[in-house]
């Protein structure tokens, strides 16, 4: 019986990652002052991209075919890993969050090489800025959870954000409120929104993430729009997580106020999309670089505490 709950809490996490975007777009759809694409429209598009069937070029090999499975498998293994309201993740031992980063490595590095395998100038230009961004964005998630590591007297996810508590907060405010700072731009860097890229642009010069996807098609786009989403719902997870270190004891209020706060962090994103522009490519380090030196300072204060 003690794992039915874990994996009740894993699979809620697998079937409500895609109303994450569905919100995203709703917020932005309030601020254009438009009605904007029902909550579940991604639903609906998986739906239709997994009945349509795929167009491959004679070029491409087995590695582009192979790209988006491997990517949308890496992300689910992931999940495995992730606490749900601080309740024990369905997967835990100690160090997993080392190899949580691995698995979100494996999953760009699957997306970069099936673009690649295209033989395009066009998606090997994406691919390049991808990896770029990642050389900022993961030492910036790495130091972060060093950072929790060493709040928490914890080295399992599960056990990290099961001790954070009110009192926690009490006494490393600073630290848990630069570590969140510094998750969210990482958020919005690894999830191609704005300010780093905008997920809805189709300018040549300026995509990142949506250039590396433009050869798939049918049931593989459906692994990449739904890998994007269950990458939408770790980061905010983990950013919910460490914001909601109540734990009242019922599980169902505790998962109610955590997908309360999922939806916030959600919320947040499209608030941040709607009123802030896309940064120039030579701004994107700089932002990225800014969450470096709050997970550093975060550590740092730690350490010293």
């Amino acid at each position: 019986m003690e794992i039915v709950k874990p994996f009740c809490q894993y699979l809620a996490a697998m079937t409500l990652a895609p109303l994450l975007p569905g919100i995203v777009n709703r917020v932005k759809a309030f601020f254009a002052g438009r009605r904007g694409q029902p909550v579940l429209q991604l639903y609906f598009d998986l739906y239709k991209l997994l009945n349509k069937t795929p167009v491959y070029s004679r070029t491409a090999t087995w590695v582009f075919r192979a790209g988006p499975v491997a990517g949308v498998s890496a992300l689910v293994m992931a999940l495995l890993l992730l606490p749900f309201a601080g309740r024990p993740s369905f997967l835990s031992f100690e160090g997993d969050f080392i190899f949580l980063i691995y698995l979100l490595g494996l999953a760009r590095f699957a997306t970069v090489l099936a673009a690649l395998d295209t033989g395009s100038a066009f998606e090997g230009m994406g691919a390049s800025r991808e990896m770029q961004f990642a050389v900022f964005a993961e030492p910036a998630f790495f130091l972060g959870l060093a950072a929790l590591v060493r709040v928490s007297g914890q080295t399992s996810l599960a056990g990290i954000f099961g001790a954070l508590t009110p009192e926690t907060w009490r006494q490393a405010a600073p630290v848990l409120a630069l570590l969140t700072a510094s998750f969210f731009i990482v958020l919005l860097a690894e999830n191609s929104r704005v300010p780093a890229d905008d997920p809805n642009t189709h300018l040549e010069l300026t995509m990142i993430h949506e250039v590396m996807v433009l050869d798939h098609s049918g049931p593989d786009l459906a692994y990449i729009l739904y890998g994007a989403a269950l990458k939408l719902w770790l980061f905010a997870a983990l950013i919910a997580c460490m914001v909601l270190p109540r734990h009242s004891g019922s599980w169902a209020a505790d998962a109610g106020l955590f997908l309360l706060v999922m939806a916030g962090v959600a919320a947040a994103v499209g608030i941040v999309e709607s009123v802030m522009a896309r940064l120039r490519l030579t701004k994107v380090p700089y932002m990225l670089i800014t969450a470096f030196a709050f997970s550093a300072l975060a550590l740092i204060f730690q350490m010293g505490r």
